[in-house]
């Protein structure tokens, strides 16, 4: 079955409110012929209101970088479902690497987390992947196997279907090294048979799992082709309009 091509920004620590106003005007301009292709940013939690103002009423959908699972409470520093789902944000961006690496994500958070925002209705960008030790250790499947079971654990096979897996390899996040197209087509294969072996293979068919790590105007169109590779979770290349068009115009032509 067809899957539509997700092209996702996240915008991490970058740009200030004006700054991340400026750039999703932008976006939303270039984005304007976009058609089979769902367009998404995250800014800052400080930006996302005002973002979520310029992108009204255009086919540029809003993310959040991370919530609490939660609904309120003394939980400084932290943003609920009810405060995404407010301003307009669709999608939620959970598990990404550096919440892993830097802030105590686990596998159990993001579960909690995975069901909350299911629980409101919107719809969960759960990230997964392996550290360069863990692949050259043998670890790999193990490893994805782990988190994506974790994620999903007593997660309706309705609720799964409403739910976007980004498998981000961690040595490829942020520095320059890409994973080759097989090999990244191989292991996003490796992530859809897990899905399927929780769900069955019609749930498995039906998931969009984006690549993250790297993914670039040069490189993408050869990532996107690949027969698992549904879309991508753009990191630098997001934070600069055109180069983040070149991205999801060549995931259009595709699509």
């Amino acid at each position: 079955m067809s899957r539509k091509y997700i092209i996702a920004g996240n915008w991490k620590m970058n740009k200030t409110v004006s700054e991340s106003v400026v750039l999703a005007g932008e976006i939303v301009s270039k984005a304007k012929e976009i058609k089979n292709t769902e367009v998404v940013i995250a800014p800052t939690y400080l930006a996302a209101a005002k973002v979520a103002d310029v992108i009204k009423g255009s086919n540029v959908k809003l993310a959040l970088q991370d919530i609490h699972w939660k609904d309120q409470g003394a939980f400084t520093g932290k943003v609920s479902v009810d405060m995404a789902k407010e301003i307009g944000a669709e999608y939620i961006i959970i598990g990404h690497s550096e919440q892993r690496q830097f802030f105590h994500e686990t596998d159990e958070t993001v579960n909690l987390k995975v069901k909350k925002t299911l629980s409101a209705g919107l719809k969960p960008i759960i990230c997964v992947g392996e550290t360069l030790e863990e692949r050259n250790g043998g670890k790999l499947e193990s490893v994805l196997s782990a988190q994506v079971e974790g994620a999903y654990k007593d997660v309706s096979k309705e609720d799964a279907l409403k739910t976007v897996i980004a498998y981000e390899p961690v040595w490829a996040i942020g520095t320059g090294v890409v994973a080759t197209d097989a090999q990244a087509q191989d292991t996003q294969k490796f992530v859809r048979s897990v899905v399927s072996r929780i769900y069955g293979a019609e749930v498995a068919e039906s998931v969009q799992i984006q690549y993250g790590g790297s993914m670039k105007p040069d490189n993408a169109a050869g990532l996107l082709a690949q027969k698992d590779i549904d879309g991508g979770l753009i990191g630098g290349a997001a934070l600069k309009s055109d180069q983040f068009f070149s991205i999801f115009s060549a995931a259009e032509k595709l699509g």
